[in-house]
């Protein structure tokens, strides 16, 4: 379900046909709240390992896992964050055999 809702979001912000429109966090974590999800990103981003919260506390699956990483690396997110939840979700989902060429794309 939350898959889906970030799925829908992605396309809204442009992110599937390459029309993406600026946006910061909080537009997403309020579109998010009004959907009815309780989906806390500030406390994911805060974590050290947020796939891992992710993936424990809301049970993300890998297409969602990916879907949030797009969002939030074309967001206002401080760049240092970006980059760690990059590497954490490029490193989750390559060791369950789910290649995001677009996750890696983003890599340096």
């Amino acid at each position: 379900m939350i898959g889906q809702m970030l799925l829908a979001l992605a396309k809204k912000l442009g992110l599937i046909d390459g029309n993406a429109v600026s946006y910061s966090m909080q537009s997403v974590q309020d579109e998010i709240v009004e959907k009815g999800f309780n989906m806390d990103i500030d406390r994911a981003l805060a974590e050290e390992h947020p796939v891992a919260y992710l993936v424990e506390s809301l049970q993300l699956s890998n297409e969602a896992i990916e879907t949030f990483t797009e969002i939030v690396m074309n967001s206002d997110v401080d760049n240092q964050i970006k980059q760690r939840l990059l590497n954490d979700a490029v490193n989750y989902l390559d060791s369950k055999g789910y290649f995001s060429f677009s996750l890696h794309s983003y890599l340096s």
